[in-house]
């Protein structure tokens, strides 16, 4: 039986992604050592917004300029920037599937593969776009504070829902 997609109040499942091999990208999460895995609530931040794409679904496409924008959002907002991270999981995507979609949306923040679908198991073998919105607590626990399929439509209205 397949897992139910997180829930607002819960914790995330104990998702396992690969370490970023771009090293800007490993400096934005603010991941100090190397490893084989990590989890997103190592991430460095108060919250961490996890995007469950395919670069098949059409939905994930057309999307991609409004995740882009919040993105650019978080970034160029002194009160978000570094609080605020955002990462995607290619559910059932190679290494060079998510980087086609990277190259083809110009995707700023890291992608990572899911091929084998373990992680698309562990949400809940939810449909795409999905997004995961945890917050990182003090004592190194974290908080489901956002679980919805769809499109994150304007960011701003976005982020107004996760309440940073």
């Amino acid at each position: 039986m397949a897992a139910s997609p997180p829930a607002v109040g819960e914790t995330c499942p104990d998702i396992r992604l690969s370490f970023p091999k771009n090293s800007e990208h490993l400096t934005y999460l603010g991941l100090a050592s190397q490893g084989n895995t990590f989890s997103p609530a190592q991430i460095k931040a108060d919250m961490v917004i996890i995007q469950i794409f395919s670069m098949y679904c059409p939905h994930c496409q057309k999307d991609a300029p409004n995740v882009n924008g919040l993105y650019r959002g978080i970034e160029t907002n002194d009160k978000l920037k570094g609080k605020i991270k955002l990462i995607g999981i290619g559910v059932g995507n190679s290494e060079f599937e998510t980087d086609y979609f990277r190259k083809s949306y110009d995707v700023k923040f890291p992608l990572f593969p899911d091929p084998d679908f373990v992680v698309h198991k562990l949400v809940g073998e939810v449909r795409t776009p999905y997004f995961i919105v945890i917050r990182l607590n003090k004592d190194g626990s974290h908080t489901v504070v956002y679980s919805k399929l769809g499109s994150i439509g304007e960011p701003s209205e976005f982020l107004k829902n996760i309440k940073p």
